[in-house]
């Protein structure tokens, strides 16, 4: 399948907003409350990705993977610093989500090293990401990239406790496929 990873614009902001909505819904049922994940609206998504895309930080960033028919299927969001001020790590992998029909073909880790690449040139070599504990099929995605478990913490999501893990890269730039 012929896909693209480019920077995300103004106009994309329903494509990633529908995209976090249906991939919340597919990937946390069972894990997140049902009624936290009925209430999630496009609508807000959309606004919220909007004024993200505004911002423009230098060494921030929103990467979406578009289709060869013009339909985006998945996007990153990475930047530094990292949001929590980790001793390991000097940027994060804040969002990573690629459509469930569109999972398991390679677009999240072209996602991953892209979103790493454009951190390089500002110095940034190590990294770190959080996942909820029981997104099974994420923790394996990511330590499949060489991410090694750092630390865990507790999150409430429509009135539930949930556990969440972090996984870093000391040195992202010695694991970075050709």
């Amino acid at each position: 399948m012929e896909i693209a990873i480019r920077e995300a614009c103004s106009r994309d902001a329903a494509a990633i907003a529908r995209i976090h909505v249906d991939t919340w819904r597919t990937t946390y049922a069972g894990i997140v409350p049902d009624d936290f994940l009925a209430g999630l609206s496009y609508v807000k998504r959309e606004q919220a990705w909007n004024e993200t895309l505004s911002i423009g930080l230098p060494a921030a960033g929103i990467l979406v993977a578009e289709a060869a028919w013009g339909e985006i299927i998945g996007f990153v969001a990475y930047g530094v610093p990292e949001r929590e001020g980790a001793p390991v790590s000097h940027g994060e992998i804040a969002a990573i989500y690629v459509l469930e029909e569109q999972q398991r073909l390679g677009i999240g880790r072209r996602l991953f090293w892209e979103a790493v690449q454009r951190l390089s040139p500002y110095g940034i070599s190590s990294m770190l990401l959080w996942v909820l504990e029981d997104n099974l099929p994420a923790c394996r995605f990511y330590k499949s990239l060489g991410g090694e478990y750092l630390d865990r913490d507790t999150i409430t999501i429509g009135g539930k406790e949930l556990e969440m893990v972090s996984y870093g890269w000391r040195d992202v730039t010695e694991i970075i496929p050709e």
